[in-house]
């Protein structure tokens, strides 16, 4: 495949220069095809008669992404609920159910996420892979059941990595630094080397680190301030091992780890309970813009390591492939929760001192997957192209938290009469959990396409999946409802088909048109309990008894256009769609319980369209736009009774509403510009422009007066009065999330061996609000999670 390093387009189209051709090569050549393996066999990206961005790794780094959040932006439906680093949530077409919290582990995910053929999805915890060595970023959009099974109800995105090649010793490294205004610094070594092992084998080797600067400042109890807390590290490599001893044979094996730690969170709090100017018994505190309060480190600490083997075997019409694969995940997440426990210790009628008693909540997941695909392909150009194949899955889930408080056991017996040791708790814990779950997943699919003439064909395919999970949830502490000794069980299963028929019509070599209709699916789960210590009479009435929730499904409607102009110079793809969406897992907060429970809204619909154009109008000029418009919706909603027979909506469930975390409008546009110098050099330029709308992080963001914490309204939160009498009886925040646009510049010098760049990614410094993150329904803390401030930086990079 050819990929681009002077066109810069925020999507990859039909039209690709070879790696550093010249601009005059660039003008003989034209613009190159694009192979994607969208449908689990190799296609012109033009041809797949559905929806699909493909990023280069090239134009990954030219439009200044970091990361899988900073790429999003780039391309048209695709979105990232940003939670920091390797807490990143998926959005295809607006279609998301709100923003999943760290304590759901049972919550499944609507895009299914790849490492080329291996599935590392989690529905919060997807691994946030350094975006090195890849031949390219695929998106599909719409659902994949079919062929990618549960969790691609809205779509897919693949992580294709750069294969061992046989015959050929190659290899490229790079190193970058940058400084962040108001921030720390940062930078990264990477590197990469094919060998080949005699005539038959190859191995690829790949080894990067990452020093992600910080840029978040922390006030400290005693006033002090400590800087840049939200800094990290993220190392890893990959191991590959091709193996060919004949034409008909290839081997595959590979090993992927990688370790992610940071220190902090990109959090910038707005109201703490601790921490505000509105005290008066106590020491006020004014957080500024990028400052947060804490009295405890927080951080991630996440090891992820994948195993696979991939095997092709080729007889005849047809080759058959099996890939298994072994996925091992470790993470830890630390978070100060000295507010909530101190917000819960007042209620409880603590005095100050108690209040303000450190207390770090610990989030640790264990996760070992094991997977298993084997499927037959069809090869050659006959009228008849087909698929089958069976997929298998084993998933063991170990998910806990603690929140050792030194010397809380004192406080708890003197205050409500009990401790955490005698709630099935250790010492000094007032909340423990240890959840375990077990998942298996058995599936058969099939998928053919018919050419019935040189114009039209057609595509058909079917999926059927059986699923069954079985949880054993352990609880105990004085802020939680402690289980039975040996834990209370919990079960749930499912299966159903998930169909797909496509009809495709092509008017001439750069003119296709395609209709589709597919259903996706989301595997159901079982709620946990609430923490009833902690819950208003409402809540429990509203929140309390909710068992599992069922698989949710969506049918998707596309229309779509696929056309190249003036000789291939002008590529445009756009495609509208109509997504009904039944029973949609809608996560909801608990109120005061601090607890999580998810709904099944009966309808709810996604309506948009979404168009991509890049253009080469001179050898020296590139030109990418994006833009993508979702009208996604609630169509009914959730209803409880009160005690006093009165119904209220649950937690923002009510029709009309609009689909949290991902915006209604994305837009995005690149210039890029080439310029021959002497000795083979070129100067370029590459300027890149970003706009994302208003989104809210959860239904319940929606209710009026939620932006409120005290005061009349019946949304808003209750004003906790510690360190009263406050000065204020209302303390107000916008819960909208609002639109931001941000740019970014790139400039340097290139080879056919060398590049060189200075770059600079926020230029105007935009303070982008990404997320809302709150504890004990606003009364204990509100906060912001926010991008990076503008980073000045400098690049290299060699291949031989």
């Amino acid at each position: 495949m050819s990929i681009v390093t002077r066109s810069i387009p925020l999507f990859l189209c039909a039209g690709a220069l070879p790696l550093f051709a010249s601009a005059q090569q660039a003008d003989d050549q034209g613009m190159h095809e694009v192979i994607v393996t969208a449908q689990k066999r190799t296609t012109n990206l033009q041809d797949v008669p559905f929806s699909v961005a493909a990023t280069s790794e090239n134009q990954i780094r030219n439009t200044g992404s970091d990361n899988i959040v900073e790429l999003a932006r780039n391309i048209a439906g695709f979105s990232v609920a940003d939670l920091g680093p390797g807490q990143s949530q998926m959005a295809i077409r607006g279609i998301s159910a709100g923003q999943v919290i760290r304590d759901q582990p049972g919550v499944k995910e609507q895009v299914g996420v790849y490492l080329d053929e291996s599935p590392i999805s989690v529905a919060l915890f997807t691994p946030d892979l350094e975006l090195f060595d890849l031949d390219r970023f695929e998106v599909l959009r719409g659902p994949q059941g079919t062929l990618f099974g549960a969790g691609s109800e809205a779509g897919t995105v693949r992580y294709i990595t750069r294969q061992p090649q046989l015959g050929k010793l190659e290899g490229a490294a790079d190193a970058s630094y940058d400084h962040v205004d108001h921030g720390g610094d940062g930078g990264a070594v990477r590197a990469s080397i094919n060998l080949p092992l005699g005539s038959t084998a190859a191995v690829r080797i790949v080894g990067y680190y990452h020093h992600l600067p910080g840029f978040i400042d922390a006030i400290q109890p005693t006033g002090s301030i400590r800087k840049s807390v939200n800094d990290g590290d993220r190392s890893g490599g990959r191991i590959a091992l091709f193996f060919q001893p004949n034409d008909s044979l290839s081997i595959t094996p590979r090993i992927v780890f990688q370790n992610l730690t940071t220190n902090g969170y990109p959090r910038v709090d707005l109201y703490n309970i601790l921490a505000n100017p509105y005290t008066t018994t106590q020491p006020a505190v004014t957080i500024g813009d990028r400052q947060q309060f804490t009295q405890q480190r927080e951080g991630i600490n996440d090891d992820f390591g994948l195993s696979d083997l991939k095997v092709d075997y080729a007889f005849g019409p047809a080759t058959l492939t099996s890939i298994t694969s072994y996925t091992n995940r470790k993470v830890t997440v630390l978070r100060d929760a000295t507010q909530l426990t101190g917000s819960v210790t007042f209620d409880f009628g603590g005095s100050p001192d108690q209040v303000r008693i450190s207390s770090p909540l610990y989030d640790r997941t264990k996760l070992n997957v094991i997977s298993e695909e084997l499927r037959l392909t069809s090869t050659g150009d006959d009228a008849w192209q087909w698929l089958v194949g069976g997929f298998y899955q084993h998933v063991n889930r170990r998910y806990g938290q603690d929140l050792p408080t030194a010397g809380y056991d004192a406080v708890s017996q003197q205050l409500i009469g009990t401790a955490s040791a005698a709630n099935n708790a250790p010492p000094n814990t007032p909340y423990f959990s240890d959840i375990s779950y077990t998942l298996k997943q058995y599936a058969a699919f099939g998928e053919t396409t018919f050419k019935a003439t040189q114009q039209w064909s057609f595509t058909g395919g079917l999926r059927y999946y059986k699923f069954s999970e079985d949880r054993l949830l352990n609880l105990g502490g004085v802020f939680a409802s402690p289980t039975p000794p040996g834990g209370v069980p919990g079960s749930t299963s499912s299966n159903g088909v998930s169909p797909r028929a496509i009809a495709s019509f092509r008017l001439n070599e750069d003119m296709q048109f395609n209709l589709q209709a597919a259903r996706g699916f989301r595997l159901g789960g079982i709620n946990d309990p609430i923490n009833i210590p902690l819950c208003s009479p409402q809540d429990i009435a509203v929140f309390g008894g909710q068992k599992n929730w069922k698989d949710e499904k969506n049918w998707n409607y596309e229309l779509g256009a696929k056309m190249r102009f003036l000789e291939r110079r002008l590529t445009l793809n756009i495609a509208a769609f109509y997504d009904d969406i039944k029973d949609l897992q809608a996560t909801t907060t608990a109120g005061t319980c601090s607890s999580r429970i998810v709904f099944n809204v009966p309808k709810s619909r996604s309506v948009g369209v979404e168009a991509e154009l890049f253009a080469r109008p001179t050898p020296n000029w590139d030109v990418g736009l994006s833009a993508t418009y979702v009208n996604a919706r609630l169509r009914s909603s959730v209803v409880s009774t009160l005690p006093d027979g009165t119904k209220v909506p649950v937690g923002g469930l009510q029709d009309g509403n609009r689909l949290p975390t991902a915006p209604q409008t994305q837009a995005a546009a690149s210039v890029g510009y080439t310029l021959p110098m002497a000795s083979e050099r070129d100067f370029f330029a590459i300027a890149t422009l970003q706009y994302v709308g208003s989104s809210f992080s959860q239904f319940e963001n929606e209710k009026d007066g939620f932006g409120s914490i005290g005061g009349t309204s019946p949304n808003a939160a209750r004003l906790i009065p510690f360190g009263g009498p406050l000065t204020t009886s209302v303390i107000n925040f916008n819960a909208e999330l609002p639109s931001y646009t941000l740019g970014n510049l790139r400039v340097g010098v290139k080879t056919l061996r060398w590049e060189a760049a200075l770059y600079c990614n926020n230029l105007w410094d935009e303070t982008a609000r990404l997320a809302l993150d709150y504890e004990r329904n606003r009364s204990a803390r509100v906060g912001y999670l926010t991008n990076q401030p503008r980073t000045f930086g400098i690049y290299g990079r060699t291949t031989f």
